[in-house]
């Protein structure tokens, strides 16, 4: 698996607009963004599929990697070149259901967890490939976002994954990320930030080269 680099952007269909989805994420691409993951939570399959074919036509050529969040029936009909992965929580499809729908497809497959015993859960699953902790900071992003983990849950989730024998998997941090607490969170052992609100809200291209100024 490529590294994330160490900022991981979400393309948030309901914040953006439909119309601006296709052109944010090309935006997150321009700015440096190594992977960004779409996320419609209200949108019907048909306006999806459709929203994802603009998006793998603006990324053609990027280094970009898309990721789609829950919609493992759709991300199914594209390419694993093109869509790389899904991004799975606790009430998803589990992540080797989600492994039969895409058969022998090389796809990652990343998983939320938002205690100490869905980090260790994830950290033994072995259709885990990515392991995502949060909300790490008080969001407004999710409106029926789990209570806050802070940096103790990335610390113990770190801990856990470094002595498993499989390949070292990416750790993300999620939730209420900002330039201005980035580094905590690197610093606490995340190998990299999914960052919503902070990328989303504004010039997304700015709001992009902010992130990753002060990840660097």
């Amino acid at each position: 698996m490529p590294p994330p680099g160490r900022v991981y952007t979400i393309a948030d269909w309901d914040l953006l607009g439909k119309d601006a989805v296709p052109a944010a994420v090309e935006a997150m691409a321009e700015a440096g963004v190594g992977w960004v993951q779409l996320r419609a939570k209200s949108v019907g399959g048909g306006d999806f599929y459709r929203t994802l074919e603009q998006i793998c036509r603006a990324l053609e050529g990027s280094d970009c990697l898309l990721w789609v969040d829950d919609r493992v029936d759709l991300a199914a009909l594209f390419p694993p070149t093109v869509v790389v992965g899904v991004h799975l929580g606790q009430r998803d499809l589990s992540a080797s259901q989600a492994r039969q729908v895409f058969g022998t497809e090389p796809r990652w497959i990343g998983w939320s967890t938002h205690n100490a015993a869905q980090g260790a859960a994830a950290v033994m699953d072995s259709a885990v490939d990515v392991v995502a902790v949060g909300p790490v900071f008080p969001t407004t992003s999710k409106t029926d976002a789990d209570p806050v983990v802070g940096l103790d849950l990335v610390r113990a989730v770190r801990r856990s994954l470094d002595p498993s024998p499989r390949p070292r998997r990416p750790l993300v941090a999620i939730g209420g990320i900002e330039p201005a607490n980035l580094g905590r969170v690197l610093d606490a052992g995340a190998d990299t930030v999914a960052v919503l609100g902070a990328a989303c809200r504004g010039d997304v291209y700015r709001n992009c080269r902010e992130l990753l100024k002060a990840a660097a």
